[in-house]
């Protein structure tokens, strides 16, 4: 079982909707670990509805805290502790591949001294980066490349998320990671979406 975690520049740059388009690309599970904010629903019950049985591929999530803030934030508000090692002693285990989803970014802290960078490497994970093209993007991609070589994180490639700019070449270029799959800008992603996007996925980026 490949796990692959799919982290991106920061908050609301389409993680959710890469992760959908992996787990049908890849006919994996889906596994939400940490949730934080669940007013309009749970990125986990969005993904089950736009995947083929999703009933049965999107897995429970380890924390599921009502404040949409950092973990770090939220969990104390409910008087919980995230702990990395009761989350890596919980990850679903089948015969599937497993696209995991993070927080955030990958410095966004899960509690006073872990992040989720932290969490990739101890779920021994390989990670899918999302960037948003949009203004700033540049610096944002980067720096979350920086950090990925830093902490000697292993990462598959780039997933290129909407069309406002295009700075894909260059991302590409200066931080050292291969294109993965650049999906279009949809207002409202639905299956249909999800499986015409997932259709385009090259597979071999995820061999070996």
């Amino acid at each position: 079982m490949k796990r692959i975690f799919v982290s991106g520049t920061g908050t609301g740059v389409g993680k959710t909707l890469v992760s959908a388009v992996l787990a049908e690309a890849l006919d994996a599970d889906y596994w939400k670990p940490v949730q934080a904010g669940y007013e309009d629903g749970t990125d986990s019950e969005w993904v089950a509805g736009v995947i083929a049985n999703g009933d049965k591929r999107v897995w429970p999530e380890a924390y599921k805290l009502k404040l949409p803030a950092s973990p770090h934030i939220a969990a104390p508000k409910e008087n919980i502790l995230i702990d990395l090692e009761k989350i890596a002693a919980g990850v679903p285990h089948n015969n599937r591949n497993l696209i995991i989803e993070g927080a955030g970014g990958l410095l966004v802290p899960l509690n006073e001294d872990q992040f989720i960078s932290d969490l990739v490497k101890m779920l021994d994970a390989s990670l899918v980066l999302v960037s948003l093209n949009t203004l700033g993007s540049i610096n944002h991609s980067l720096l979350t490349a920086r950090v990925c070589r830093q902490e000697n994180i292993p990462v598959l490639g780039w997933i290129f998320n909407g069309s406002y700019l295009h700075y894909e070449d260059e991302i590409v270029k200066w931080s050292g990671y291969p294109r993965i799959a650049s999906i279009p800008y949809a207002a409202n992603p639905d299956s249909a979406f999800v499986q015409q996007q997932a259709s385009r996925i090259e597979r071999q980026a995820f061999q070996g």
